[in-house]
């Protein structure tokens, strides 16, 4: 035995004499309930496991820094951007979208892409995923889209009816629907994806001159991606595969690395471009506003604790520093409240206060109490505010920069409903190769929708981006165009 080893002890520091055989009368018991050890282990085992993610269950994440490469600082005040050579230490988590946490890393999915900024202002969470558009672009469909991909609550089997149904009557979800079912839709690792902001964000400089702005990051180590059967079949092999070519990747020295480049967009151009910006199923053309450099995450180590670093980790799209602000996406807007509120039920009112989360500056404020509150709770300082007892106060020149509103309080849409000539314009960037995939892969995925009504609603809107792609699904599933599309 080794002479140096620690002892073993309960959660509250005393030393365990037997962690072998529970305390029974007699050799075969019954078991005692004085055995407050037992019941400590079995009580707290019952509670290892928090709420998995409702979306994003299965990941994997790692430690890294960010490195200024070019100036930007005409464009934002983001004291993290604001010289060349700036370096900001990082988490990145990647997951996937709709499976369970002990789902296969290699199914057809997007893929989260969120990255946490420790600055020294705070922390900026950068909340995206592999593709640079979504499903939908109102927060008020994302539960109704969500349960389309979960499972049926009756047979407990995904439910290809439910998906079909709701993108056929969701023409926005095209353009993503064409790249998820496209190449793209299975990367062969984290590594060799992009990654995206996806909404529109602002970014506002010193002079309190503001921009839109998109993100993207740019892999270093190359795209490449798994066809539908390679997918399948390292799903049966190794569904962890994603998680364990990024683990010994970075374990090995093989630290992956992206390039952030930014697309930059003058207010006023909000009110003219001939796409709404802030539409989240919609690109901005990089021939209108070209991709502009900013800097270099790398990746280089592992988490020491996948539990306390990769699952406790949260990420929200309303994790702002001084300089980044957030634009009238309705996407987005839905996100500033779901994502903090999802962190509070699943992890706890404090789960800020968590290593992985905490900020590396001082933290200063009047929020106290709460479940699992493990520092010092503020101590007998001052507890609220205003107040003229020397509490933290407020920094004006910080608040987020002013935007004009106008419109009467009502529900309504996107003006813009142009759901097709983006993802017709995808197709047609596609070679031959990538075309008859991506076909292949519509047909797949569609031969378990019972309903033709279903079917021929999805063939209109394929049609409709290009004669040709509908043409091809519509063949491929027995079926024919219907006339009055074509």
């Amino acid at each position: 035995m080794c002479k140096n080893k620690k002892h073993l002890t309960t959660s509250w520091g005393a030393p365990v004499g037997d962690n072998q055989n529970s305390i029974t009368a007699g050799s075969r018991g019954p078991t005692l309930i004085q055995d407050v050890h037992l019941l400590e282990k079995l009580a707290h085992f019952n509670r290892e496991r928090v709420p998995e993610r409702v979306v994003h269950a299965k990941g994997a994440g790692a430690h890294g820094y960010f490195e200024v490469t070019n100036d930007v600082s005409k464009y934002t005040k983001a004291d993290f951007l604001s010289e060349v050579g700036k370096k900001t230490p990082l988490f990145v988590r990647f997951s996937t979208v709709a499976g369970e946490h002990g789902s296969a890393d290699s199914v057809r999915d997007p893929r989260g892409f969120a990255v946490k900024f420790y600055t020294e202002e705070g922390n900026y969470d950068l909340v995206g995923n592999n593709t640079p558009v979504f499903f939908i672009r109102d927060a008020i469909k994302f539960p109704d889209f969500i349960h389309t991909q979960k499972r049926h609550p009756k047979t407990h089997l995904k439910n290809p009816n439910a998906v079909w149904d709701f993108w056929s009557l969701s023409p926005e979800s095209l353009h993503q629907v064409t790249i998820l079912m496209a190449d793209r839709g299975i990367p062969a690792t984290y590594r060799h994806m992009h990654g995206f902001g996806s909404h529109t964000f602002k970014w506002v400089n010193a002079d309190g001159d503001g921009v839109w702005v998109k993100y993207h990051f740019k892999t270093q180590q190359g795209i490449k991606n798994l066809t539908e059967e390679v997918g399948t079949k390292i799903a049966g092999e190794n569904p962890d595969y994603h998680t364990e070519d990024l683990f010994n990747a970075i374990e090995n020295g093989d630290y992956p690395e992206w390039k952030l480049y930014v697309q930059i967009m003058p207010l006023e151009d909000a009110n003219s471009y001939r796409w709404d910006p802030f539409d989240v199923t919609k690109v901005w053309s990089q021939k209108d506003y070209p991709l502009i450099e900013v800097g270099k995450m790398v990746l280089n180590k592992n988490p020491e604790n996948y539990f306390a670093e990769v699952e406790q980790a949260t990420f929200s799209p309303g994790t702002l520093v001084p300089g980044i602000d957030v634009s009238p996406d309705k996407m987005l807007q839905g996100r500033l409240f779901a994502y903090s509120d999802a962190h509070r039920y699943r992890v706890g009112a404090n789960h800020n206060a968590l290593p992985i989360n905490r900020p590396k500056n001082e933290v200063n404020n009047y929020q106290r109490d709460g479940q699992m509150r493990f520092d010092d709770n503020g101590g007998g300082s001052v507890y609220y505010e205003p107040n003229s007892q020397g509490g933290p106060g407020e920094s004006p020149g910080n608040k987020q920069a002013a935007y004009p509103v106008s419109g009467v309080a009502e529900s309504v849409p996107y003006d813009h409903n142009d759901h097709y000539t983006q993802a017709g314009n995808l197709y047609r960037l596609m070679d031959e190769g990538e075309r008859e995939r991506l076909v292949k892969n519509i047909v797949d995925a569609m031969s378990g929708v019972e309903s033709d009504d279903i079917k021929l609603r999805q063939i209109q809107h394929f049609y409709k981006a290009d004669p040709e792609y509908g043409e091809k699904v519509a063949q491929g599933l027995g079926l024919a165009v219907p006339q009055e599309v074509k």
